[in-house]
């Protein structure tokens, strides 16, 4: 449908197990010694206590830093068109009022988190959640969705349950949701262009004329507000006009 698609890294996800674990260290520290702590004045059982635990949290942190230095270096080599991988405790805050953190199974509160996050941040004009089949845990986070949406009125949120769905019920409903974003992402890209006071020839004649502007490896700017590419890069290529005060060849040869 002439979307530009970006799809969840699974880093996420791996990530929010190792978040999840530390958590869990948190909520159950000295429960495994007994139901009663040590008295105050046992200060050397507190201390065996906290080491313990303190001592997996550091592994756990130290292998999340070294995964995520791993991933973003690989980003940064792609020319960092790939999504970077987003805080846990952000996810964590956006989504506990809608869906408890301590709620596991399947992805947790992170659908829910990452509906907010995408589209507050204006990353993305729709989100779609692809399940190969309904479970518990997805059951919960759409059901959650409703109050998300009801929220932040101009979010756009489609789940979608493959096996569940059929065919072609399922294309139907992403292309009703797709047609819907398509008409923000037209209306966004026409208030961008006006803007900028160009037309879209003058910015493709530039383009042709800078071909590292075409390249498939081109990072475009993100301009805050700005959720579309086609918006941003119209944005970005009329910056680079102005600063060079550009003019297209038709008005050149007027004057």
């Amino acid at each position: 449908e002439g979307a530009q698609v970006v799809v969840e890294p699974i880093g996420t996800w791996i990530c929010y197990l190792m978040h999840q674990v530390v958590q869990r260290l948190h909520d159950h520290k000295g429960l495994a010694e007994g139901a009663i702590m040590p008295p105050k004045w046992r200060l050397d059982k507190h201390l065996r206590i906290n080491l313990a635990m303190y001592k997996k949290i550091a592994q756990l942190k130290i292998g999340e830093a070294i995964f995520k230095r791993e991933y973003h270096r690989i980003i940064e080599a792609l020319g960092s068109l790939g999504h970077r991988l987003v805080d846990q405790y952000e996810l964590q805050r956006l989504a506990h009022p809608y869906y408890n953190s301590r709620a596991a199974g399947g992805e947790g509160h992170l659908e829910v988190a990452k509906n907010i996050y995408y589209s507050n941040k204006g990353l993305a004009h729709m989100v779609l959640a692809l399940k190969p089949f309904g479970c518990m845990p997805s059951t919960q986070s759409d059901g959650a969705q409703s109050a998300v949406m009801s929220h932040y009125k101009d979010m756009i949120f489609l789940p979608i349950e493959t096996s569940g769905e059929g065919d072609v019920n399922a294309h139907s409903r992403v292309q009703m949701a797709l047609g819907e974003a398509k008409a923000k992402t037209k209306l966004e890209f026409k208030a961008a262009l006006d803007s900028t006071g160009r037309t879209v020839e003058e910015i493709r004649e530039y383009v042709e004329a800078h071909p590292e502007l075409a390249s498939a490896m081109f990072k475009t700017p993100h301009a805050k507000g700005i959720v579309g590419g086609a918006a941003n890069y119209v944005l970005h290529v009329a910056e680079q006009m102005k600063a060079e005060g550009w003019q297209p060849r038709r008005s050149s040869a007027a004057a």
